[in-house]
């Protein structure tokens, strides 16, 4: 027993010296745990979108921060409808619907969807922090689905423009918005594509380049914002593709550069000064590529070319593809639409394009839908709209042939007034009430200043005698 005792003792012994020992010689070393570096940032300047942002949306993956920042900015919008009918207890009936909105800056501009407020009478909207207000609209866009308006304060919290040409697939974002009537919801999820077109938007003049996520949206967040994780605008959320009704994984955003311009449009003029490039346009498929000998089905193919456009001043031609505006590829047609409709009637564009297998640019001044460079008024252009036709002046080349002055119709909008009077394409006006016409300017500032009906008289250029068409235009 004393054996063990003393073998135990000298284990013990030994242990506690072969301690005593490596402390004095080892010295102490330092543990370090790295974890991620924050993302740096640089300033970014929302007029300019040539600069590309230096933060890594994607690291870290925290939104405390962005959500914190942007919650205060996005509004409640309620609009309250009142029919012409009655209800069952003899008084009128009032609707009413619900979405989101963003206030852009610090005196109450808010941008939100067309359809949000299109068919409100009176528009409510209620702040983060309960405050209510009583909007105004200042101007709608139909043909992207934007709108503005605005409510009385000052020193309101605000959202900064935010490069969305510089967003990546791939790269997270955060929805904000009220589904539901559920206040200030923050949702996140990823950019799964971008330049979508989902057919959801009616005109001619029709953008649909949406930013495709997977961040969760539902009713109540149309006109919401969709932002980086910088806390930047980079989107109006617009619509979601459902079977059930309720979000599917599938939701569509306006991008920010192309809300930018629109709304700057309708705070200035009113209207959506839209700057056209005067060509026919459809996707190039893999037989196209083929015979033009395009190494991929990329780019936008010219199947024809106005005369008298910018497009045809510069020399395009059909058969043509272009691949680029201002130096940004444009793969698809969405994405040539949504980089022509940042540019307004005046503008000089360089267009990118492949003709005979050779890669060639030009520069483009685009024009207005009369055809010219100037900006139209809100009264013109909603004549131009109300009454369904685009027109132009006649280039020098037609009228030398026509031996006269006039104006050319070159679209006529489906369902629309002209379209009813049986009145095609190709028209040449020459008269409005036994008036000659040698202007699209001429002819508006006569139908303004009309009353009962109007009388066209022309003719088209393959067929003989000339013809008349008369529409009302109160």
């Amino acid at each position: 027993m004393k054996q063990y005792v003393t073998i135990g003792l000298s284990s013990i012994l030994s242990a506690l010296l072969a301690v005593m020992i490596y402390r004095y010689f080892e010295k102490p070393r330092e543990v370090v745990i790295r974890e991620t570096v924050p993302a740096q940032y640089t300033n970014f300047d929302p007029m300019d979108v040539s600069k590309q942002r230096a933060f890594l949306s994607s690291s870290p993956t925290n939104f405390i921060a962005a959500s914190e920042s942007v919650k205060p900015a996005v509004v409640n919008i309620k609009t309250i409808q009142e029919s012409g009918g009655l209800d069952l207890w003899g008084g009128a009936s009032v609707g009413s619907s619900s979405g989101s909105g963003v206030i852009i800056s610090a005196d109450g501009y808010i941008v939100t969807n067309n359809h949000v407020i299109e068919d409100g009478g009176e528009i409510g909207v209620t702040l983060n922090d309960k405050r209510e207000f009583e909007a105004e609209v200042i101007g709608t866009d139909p043909s992207t689905d934007l709108a503005l308006i605005r409510i009385k304060g000052d020193g309101l919290p605000f959202l900064e423009f935010g490069n969305s040409d510089s967003l990546r697939i791939g790269e997270w974002v955060l929805a904000v918005g009220n589904p539901f009537n559920l206040e200030s919801t923050v949702t996140a999820g990823i950019v799964s594509a971008k330049g979508r077109s989902i057919d959801i938007l009616e005109g001619q003049d029709r953008i649909e380049s949406f930013i495709q996520t997977d961040a969760a949206v539902n009713p109540g967040n149309s006109g919401g914002a969709l932002v980086n994780t910088n806390g930047e605008l980079i989107g109006i959320n617009t619509a979601i593709i459902t079977r059930s009704g309720r979000y599917e994984g599938y939701s569509f955003a306006v991008p920010a550069n192309l809300v930018r311009k629109v709304i700057r449009d309708l705070k200035d003029y009113g209207i959506v000064q839209r700057g056209i490039l005067g060509v026919f346009i459809d996707e190039v498929n893999s037989e196209r590529a083929r015979e033009i000998g395009l190494k991929t089905v990329e780019g936008v193919y010219v199947t024809r070319v106005t005369p008298g456009s910018g497009a045809a001043d510069a020399g395009l031609q059909k058969g043509d593809v272009i691949i680029g505006i201002n130096g940004v590829p444009t793969k698809t047609l969405p994405e040539m639409q949504e980089q022509v409709g940042r540019y307004r009637p005046g503008n000089t564009i360089s267009v990118e394009y492949y003709r005979s297998g050779k890669k060639q640019s030009a520069k483009v001044v685009l024009k207005n839908k009369a055809n010219g460079t100037s900006l139209l008024t809100q009264k013109n252009e909603n004549i131009i709209l109300d009454l369904g036709f685009e027109l132009r002046d006649l280039t020098r080349e037609e009228k030398r042939r026509l031996d006269s002055d006039g104006v050319k119709v070159v679209s006529i909008y489906r369902g629309s007034r002209i379209e009813r009077t049986n009145m095609d394409p190709g028209f040449i006006i020459t008269k409005i009430d036994n008036r000659a016409v040698k202007s699209v300017d001429e002819l508006l500032n006569h139908i303004k200043n009309a009353t009962g009906k109007v009388m066209l008289e022309g003719v088209y250029e393959d067929y003989p005698g000339e013809y008349y068409y008369a529409f009302p235009v109160d």
